[in-house]
């Protein structure tokens, strides 16, 4: 069966991998991931909704085993396409179909980036933290990248557009049809507070800001797209990188530790 996201496989480099904003955003993901990767040598990892394979190949670059999974086939077709000649282990996995058996082996990082997490609804967000504690090691950690519900971007893009219901259109518990590629997925979005509050087999030990001042990938053929202007935003963005403005970011990096109790 085709799925939502085998359209945007396609274009998904081109339009977001490759693009100003999204190179920007990801080095800013990779400036908290990788004190991770840095830490531990040989790390297992597995990469939930890994889109075209970018982030595995980083993480397999330095020197991590990495098991990358998607959804979509499409997307699992590129990757391979791309890097089959890796150590990378690509395979098509939706992530809500995955339990304590689905895999031979424990991780010591479970990461997923860039709103893959928010294809999943409350309910299946707090299966999915009960479940993880059994797929990763002892001191296992967790590293999600989520879209939150306050974003100042698009409240403020969608207000000067006059489209004001579309302006608070992440504020809501329910899902959102957000347009991917001219198909409606399901959307919904999580500010830190409620990750916390639903990962209870987990401790939240950092949390940071992605795109607070670097904006939503649909401005890319903007002047906040361009240089120079980007490059103040990036700088912006080095800067004001507290936890508490997370839930006004485009997304926020959220790191966990598996409680060993």
């Amino acid at each position: 069966m085709n799925h939502d996201f085998d359209i945007a496989a396609a274009t998904y480099d081109v339009e977001f991998t490759k693009s100003n904003i999204g190179q920007a955003q990801r080095s800013q993901v990779y400036q908290y991931l990788d004190n991770l990767l840095t830490s531990s040598k040989n790390m297992q990892i597995l990469e939930l909704n890994c889109g075209t394979g970018e982030d595995a190949l980083h993480m397999s670059q330095l020197n991590h085993q990495v098991v990358a999974t998607d959804i979509s086939s499409e997307m699992i077709r590129v990757c391979k396409e791309k890097y089959g000649n890796t150590s990378i282990t690509f395979q098509q996995l939706d992530i809500r179909k995955i339990t304590a058996s689905t895999f031979d082996q424990k991780f010591d990082l479970i990461f997923s980036n860039f709103g893959g997490f928010n294809c999943l609804s409350k309910e299946e967000l707090n299966t999915f933290f009960k479940l993880a504690p059994s797929l990763i090691n002892e001191k296992g950690k967790l590293a999600l990248v989520i879209m939150p519900k306050n974003t100042l971007w698009e409240q403020i893009y969608f207000s000067l557009k006059g489209e004001f219901k579309k302006a608070k259109r992440r504020r809501t518990d329910s899902f959102v049809l957000a347009n991917v590629h001219g198909m409606n997925v399901k959307t919904w979005y999580f500010n830190p507070r409620e990750i916390n509050e639903n990962s209870s087999n987990f401790k939240v030990s950092k949390t940071k800001p992605i795109g607070l001042w670097v904006p939503p990938s649909y401005l890319e053929n903007s002047v906040l797209g361009k240089q120079p202007i980007l490059a103040i935003l990036k700088m912006m963005d080095r800067l004001f990188c507290w936890a508490f403005l997370s839930k006004y970011a485009d997304h926020f990096y959220i790191e966990l530790e598996k409680n060993n109790l």
